[in-house]
């Protein structure tokens, strides 16, 4: 079954999971943001058949996130490392690791623990407000609509659902109708 792209749907986490929604994916992003970077290697890490991990590391070199370097001549043998745009879904992948930790995890604890080595301590990844540094929760934030919103397939609801709580000062959880009459709580 061929899934439908989700390039065209004005929703940054809709376009994000269309390259990155896949397991194989995140656990491909996982090991080279943590040194596991040959072809070789990442296979036999990850237990993943050559033919996907084959897809999936072409598709990572093909939207910008890895990058592929010659690290022998002879015979020709390549690596991945990660680019800016890899780089930048590290936070991402602890945020992951943090829900999994939270809501998955061993009785033991956590499978892996993050360091910080600037400052020597474990931690882990909390989203904060850029401005006064407190946490990000559901219950203190808002989604209002941006520049590039706009109401289309994945959007037809949350689109005028967010544009209607900005303009009614509407508390989250008030039903609103859609363009199509569709309500949304």
């Amino acid at each position: 079954m061929t899934r439908k792209p989700l390039a065209d749907v004005a929703c940054s986490i809709a376009r994000a999971t269309d390259l990155f929604g896949d397991a194989w994916t995140a656990l491909i992003m996982r090991d080279v943001l943590a040194g596991v970077t040959r072809f070789d290697d990442l296979a036999h890490d990850l237990g993943v058949s050559r033919k996907v991990l084959a897809a999936r590391l072409a598709r990572l070199v093909d939207e910008g996130v890895l990058t592929r370097e010659r690290y022998q001549d002879h015979p020709p043998r390549e690596h991945y490392r990660a680019t800016a745009k890899g780089e930048d879904l590290y936070p991402v992948l602890l945020a992951l690791m943090a829900w999994g930790d939270r809501w998955y995890g061993e009785p033991a604890g956590p499978p892996t623990r993050i360091r910080h080595t600037t400052c020597g301590r474990d931690t882990n990844a909390v989203a904060v407000c850029t401005h006064c540094g407190e946490p990000l929760t559901v219950h203190n934030s808002d989604q209002l609509p941006g520049p590039g919103g706009r109401v289309g397939p994945g959007t037809r609801v949350l689109g005028p659902l967010i544009a209607s709580r900005v303009e009614r000062r509407q508390p989250p959880g008030t039903a609103v109708a859609d363009p199509d009459g569709h309500t949304a709580p």
